[in-house]
């Protein structure tokens, strides 16, 4: 009998654990947990699942089951409001946009919303609400991002011409893309897939609080502020992004622009809009765009960056394109922190995201701590 009790205290133990974390689950009403199990209330005579919206019960009333199966053959009904028995709304909503993902990127031309919505059995107003909350972006956009990415694959691709990729791709009308294609590439289709040939990219290369620092700029904005230890090691980072540019020594507009970037880099509280070229994909846009509404002087994490770009579980994805990133402090990636306040990551060393962090804090106190003298501020 010792033996045997000794032998059971771990199970309810285990057991214990586990009902508290269900229960946990259901106080927050964790979607999450839908479809793991079920709960009922003795007092209502019926079960729900987890997430249910309905009026909380007292834990001494509820148990758990593991199946809706298990919860009816107890002697529980299904919860109206919740209806346990159904797939959940978000996992539905997830199958029919998924469904509705794969009709768009199999289109020649875009579906019309009132097809796409027809097709998922939802209002236009209510399928493009529900589709922008499970993939960041509206239908069109999601259309464009896809066919774009065609584009890229298909320009990658030496044997394809410009023509053959777009039609591929389910370009219609080449005016069409050309429109937008400088925001998806950072250059025109044929010096996209050409590496840089025929680009005339003035740069120069120079020392600063943080090291080495190049700067390069095609006539139409900045294409790379590079940071590092060694000046020889950047230039050969740039000849590789644009091996077929013509790499050249700056005139005085390039000079001009170069000096802003470095005040820019020198005193990081300056707000300056430099026009950029850059190349990257419509998440990266998207990112790197909300990365531009960081204050100096404050940090956000990489889920509140997500959440703010309508993708909440891209976390990862947005870590990835902070690290693509290809304009240091222009685009001021360094602002975001993992979600304890740890500095994790960065493209140009961590050391260089501390030094910066730290100095805008310094920058934008003084800033604050002159005004209030001034009788400015409050």
């Amino acid at each position: 009998m010792t033996v045997r009790a000794k032998m059971q205290r771990p199970n309810a133990g285990a057991s214990r654990r586990s009902e508290d974390v269900r229960w946990a689950a259901v106080v927050a009403r964790d979607k999450r947990a839908d479809g793991q199990f079920y709960y009922s209330v003795a007092t209502t005579g019926i079960y729900c699942r987890p997430s249910c919206a309905s009026r909380a019960a007292k834990r001494a009333n509820v148990s758990f089951h593991e199946t809706a199966d298990a919860a009816e053959a107890a002697g529980y009904r299904p919860c109206k409001r919740c209806n346990p028995r159904s797939p959940s709304l978000d996992i539905e909503h997830t199958r029919r946009i998924v469904a509705a993902c794969r009709l768009i990127e199999a289109a020649g031309e875009p579906p019309a919303l009132k097809e796409l919505a027809a097709d998922a059995g939802m209002s236009p107003f209510h399928f493009h609400r529900i589709f922008k909350a499970v993939t960041g972006l509206t239908p069109k956009g999601y259309a464009e991002a896809h066919r774009h990415k065609r584009v890229k694959e298909n320009l990658s691709n030496t044997g394809s011409t410009v023509t053959e990729a777009l039609g591929e791709a389910g370009f219609n009308s080449s005016s069409r893309f050309y429109a937008s294609s400088s925001k998806m590439l950072g250059m025109e289709p044929t010096v996209y897939k050409s590496g840089g040939s025929n680009v005339d990219l003035m740069f120069s290369v120079g020392e600063c609080w943080l090291g080495s620092i190049l700067v390069a700029a095609t006539q139409n904005g900045i294409a790379a502020v590079l940071m590092g230890d060694d000046a020889r090691a950047l230039l050969r980072d740039l000849q590789d992004r644009f091996p077929k540019a013509n790499l050249l020594g700056g005139d005085k507009a390039f000079d001009k622009l170069a000096a802003q970037v470095l005040a820019v880099v020198d005193g990081s509280h300056v707000s300056a809009k430099l026009p950029l070229d850059i190349q990257g994909t419509l998440f990266q846009h998207k990112v790197w765009s909300a990365l531009k509404s960081i204050p100096a002087g404050t940090t956000v994490n990489y889920a509140e960056i997500a959440k703010q770009i309508g993708d909440p579980k891209a976390v990862r994805a947005v870590a990835t394109a902070c690290g693509a990133n290809p304009v240091a402090v222009l685009i001021p990636c360094h602002r975001v922190v993992r979600s304890d306040g740890a500095l994790s990551g960065y493209r140009w060393g961590i050391v260089r995201k501390r030094a910066l962090l730290d100095r805008e804090a310094s920058v934008t106190t003084g800033v604050a701590q002159t005004s209030n003298k001034d009788g400015r501020r409050g």
